[in-house]
Parts: structure tokens; C-alpha cells; sequence
């Protein structure tokens, strides 16, 4: 399946959201972006880069801008939909009823074209993984398990750390460990199966 078949497929599974997403991918298509379908939502780039997503919830339609922050919003429409954990990106919601203004989501977009062409964007941090001391005493224990560990990616290295960490009984640690220990060996994540391919 295409990039446009599954967004073909987003769009006519969006319930109430069908004739808005429309008319954004048409807007989004009217540029030089290109359409692609990551994270079970369209997605559109330019270079490789994220520039603009959307994806309709149950009490409104949201469009990201990936880096939102860079965008001079005269109009004072963008929000930080997760203070404190993002940012670089924006959003503009529209709720059910609004009417979507085509010539300010096009001017937003064509600013967030030419500030990725430009190379504006935060880089996400690189977060260093600490490792709890029940797991590097498995670690001594097996060091197949370490082995296998290292080849994670950070994130899931890092998922495996805060799932351990975040028990408060050393009971509870075990058991994590315990429950944690094959799917590294299977070198998967901890969340993996709720993640969308």
C-alpha cells in the first residue's frame, strides 16, 4: 500500500473529520511538500524533514506544525499541546463546526516550508539512559542479556530503565525484570506492541 493509499484509507475512516482532512490534504498537496503516512497519520516533508500532520480527535482536528515554534503567528493560533515535554512543535485546532480559513493554513504552511529550508528546528535532547541497579545486576549475571540490551535503540534502552525505575518495592523491580527479561532477548520494546507500524 501507497503513502496516498493509507492516507486515502486515514481519511475515509475519520468519522467526522472526512470533508476537513480532505480539504487540508488538498492544501498540503498544493505545495511542494511531499505526502507520506508515519505514526498511523499523514504526515507531510520536505528534504526528509517534518513539516506538517494532521490527525482528528474526538473533540477536534489537529495540525502540527513540527517546528511551530519558529512560526510567527500574527494570527496568535497555535498552541503547545504538551507544555513542558515538546518544544518545537505547534498546533492549530479546529473544532468541530469552525470553518477552516484555507489562506491562513496555506500561509502558515508555506512559513513552515521556508523555515525548514532554511535548517530552523530544535533538535530533540538526547537523554542519557541510567541504568537501575537491579539491572545492571542482571547484566552481571548474563552478560548475553547486556549484550543484547546494548543493541536497543536509546529509546527502548530507556523504556526497560524507567519501567524497572519507577517500582517502588524491590518485589515489584524483580518482577519487572523478570517480565522484561525475554522481550530484550527478542530484542523488542517495551511498548512496541502498541505502537502502529
Amino acid at each position: 500500500m501507497t503513502s496516498s493509499q493509507k492516507v486515502d484509507a486515514f481519511i475515509e475512516n475519520s468519522g467526522q473529520w472526512i470533508d476537513e482532512l480532505k480539504l487540508l490534504r488538498q492544501i498540503f498537496n498544493s505545495t511542494e511538500l511531499i505526502e507520506n503516512f508515519k505514526w498511523g497519520a499523514p504526515i507531510y516533508t520536505i528534504n526528509n524533514k517534518n513539516v506538517v500532520g494532521m490527525v482528528g480527535f474526538k473533540n477536534h482536528l489537529g495540525i502540527w506544525f513540527y517546528q511551530g515554534v519558529f512560526l510567527k503567528d500574527a494570527k496568535g493560533i497555535l498552541i503547545n499541546a504538551q507544555k513542558g515535554k515538546t518544544k518545537g512543535l505547534r498546533q492549530l485546532r479546529i473544532n468541530k463546526g469552525d470553518k477552516i480559513e484555507k489562506t491562513i493554513v496555506l500561509n502558515y504552511t508555506i512559513e513552515a516550508i521556508e523555515n525548514c529550508k532554511a535548517g530552523k528546528e530544535i533538535k530533540p535532547e538526547n537523554k542519557k539512559t541510567i541504568i537501575p541497579t537491579v539491572l545492571k545486576e542482571a547484566f552481571k549475571e548474563d552478560t548475553t542479556l547486556s549484550d543484547l540490551f546494548k543493541k536497543l535503540t536509546p529509546g527502548k534502552q530507556r523504556e526497560y530503565a524507567e519501567f524497572i525505575t519507577t517500582a517502588k518495592q524491590e518485589t515489584t523491580k524483580l518482577n519487572r525484570l523478570e517480565k522484561i527479561r525475554p522481550m530484550i532477548k527478542n530484542g523488542v520494546g517495551l511498548h512496541d506492541k502498541y505502537k502502529k507500524s
